[in-house]
């Protein structure tokens, strides 16, 4: 009789072994999760909150993730920014709501920044002034005016506008502000298809820093770089009728920079707005900036103005803020991404790199800020009727 060969049948999974693995995994599953909450938990106990009074234009970047991470990470310091306005912040008790005293204070221009550090002027309400540990200018970025190529290309055969190494300057601004006091009409130097007089739209100078500080520029070209008490009150009159002529002013300069790129030459030949502008909206819209920068002119004043945001310290957590701006990380991303030049004027970047036409390396031929008795000087005399 034939040997009858029976195959072993398949050995059923022991079950205790199987529920043995699956409980293997889950404490390691666990014990990951715990592990990890604990590296945060250890990190977020590392970090100190830190406070402050900050002026506007620079929300995005003390916003930004990364820029947060590295405060967190490198220095162990998380931020909360409160908005000031920079005249409250000279003017009122810079204090929390809920009484405490701040760690720093970031002023949006500079002749703030100074006048916080001398004594108050209590004949005029001014609250007493904390002590100003440390600090100096920290975030800059100059004065520039956005054009379009069929006007810059006017305004260079009149000798008005030269290029040099694809950056645009405008190096007869006398020649410039002249055309716009005697009245010169855009048909004047050839352009059929402007309607009305040579103007340069800015923000208002009596209700905004920014317009206040392109005034600022406009009066030292006008005293020749040099504005004292005698000289102010000479050109004040000549920058009232160029103030006059200007017509309309937008408020924020955001919403200026907006107009001129939606509405095109046809409605705003020419603006003055900070170069951090152009960068910023390149890198948040990139598909709109394609559409306008073949157009698109940025006109370098010679001279020009920086708008410089300092920081004033109160405390040593305050310091430890101040000193992450000396971060290369930090530096970079504030450059790259939202147009602050840091550090030295010329950079430790490369504006090659920033994905925009147009930019110099560095700015060389400035003005100094004015004072800020010069600027009350400047905005009283425009108010007036």
């Amino acid at each position: 009789m034939p040997e009858v060969i029976i195959e072993n049948e398949p050995k059923k999974p022991n079950q205790k072994m199987i529920g043995l693995v699956i409980l293997i995994i889950l404490i390691i599953v666990i014990c990951i999760g715990v592990g990890i909450k604990s590296i945060f938990n250890n990190i977020s106990n590392r970090t100190e909150v830190v406070y402050g009074a900050v002026g506007g234009g620079k929300e995005n970047l003390l916003a930004d993730e990364d820029f947060n991470e590295i405060l967190a990470t490198k220095y162990g310091i998380s931020v909360v920014n409160d908005t000031w306005s920079n005249g409250k912040l000279v003017k009122n008790s810079v204090i929390r709501e809920d009484g405490d005293d701040y760690d720093f204070i970031f002023f949006s221009d500079q002749r703030f920044y100074d006048y916080y550090k001398t004594p108050a002027n209590k004949a005029e309400g001014e609250a007493e002034r904390q002590t100003v540990l440390s600090g100096s200018l920290t975030l800059n970025t100059p004065i520039v005016i956005y054009s379009w190529d069929t006007v810059v290309d006017a305004l260079m055969k009149e000798d008005i506008v030269s290029e040099n190494n694809g950056v645009y300057y405008i190096t007869d601004m006398d020649k410039l502000l002249n055309y716009i006091l005697e009245g010169k009409s855009w048909k004047d130097i050839g352009i059929e298809s402007i309607y009305g007089n040579i103007n340069i739209n800015s923000t208002d100078p009596v209700t905004s820093s920014p317009g206040a500080t392109y005034y600022g520029l406009l009066l030292s070209i006008m005293c020749g770089g040099d504005v004292n008490e005698t000289n102010i009150e000479e050109n004040l009159p000549k920058l009232k009728e160029f103030y006059n002529k200007s017509g309309y002013m937008n408020n924020t300069p955001a919403d200026l920079f907006e107009i001129y790129l939606k509405t095109g030459m046809g409605s705003k030949p020419m603006i003055v707005d900070y170069e951090k502008s152009i960068i910023d909206f390149a890198n948040s819209n990139p598909d709109g900036y394609a559409q306008v920068k073949d157009k698109i002119r940025i006109l370098y004043p010679v001279p020009t103005i920086w708008n410089s945001h300092c920081i004033a310290t109160l405390s040593e957590n305050g310091n430890k803020y101040y000193e992450a701006f000396n971060d290369k990380d930090i530096q970079q991303l504030a450059w790259s991404k939202y147009g602050f030049r840091t550090g030295i004027t010329s950079g430790s970047y490369d504006v090659s790199k920033v994905g925009v036409t147009g930019i110099p390396q560095s700015i060389d031929t400035t003005v100094s800020g004015l004072r800020m008795n010069i600027y009350n000087r400047l905005i009283e005399y425009l108010s007036e009727q």
